[in-house]
């Protein structure tokens, strides 16, 4: 299993494209494969709630913000399965 900075470093080496712009675009395309989306998520606030299995209260942590990798399917690899 590849991690996402080796995944992002192969993709870049096979389109011969620098990483950084494959960063900044946020958005990258393995033609036949999947489509690779750059998602911002938000900093989440440390938080209250109740653990449903338990009815205990609980606290949630405070997350960073970051960013995440999506990969979606193309209609090729989708039909391939």
């Amino acid at each position: 299993m590849l991690s996402k900075s080796e995944l992002i470093q192969k993709v870049a080496d096979e389109v011969s494209l620098p990483k950084k712009e494959l960063k900044k675009a946020g958005v990258f395309l393995l033609p036949g494969y999947a489509k690779f989306v750059v998602v911002k998520k938000p900093a989440t606030p440390e938080r209250t709630g109740i653990n449903p299995f338990t009815k205990q209260p609980t606290v949630f942590k405070a997350k960073p913000a970051r960013k995440i990798l999506k990969v979606r399917p193309v209609k090729a690899a989708k039909d391939a399965v």
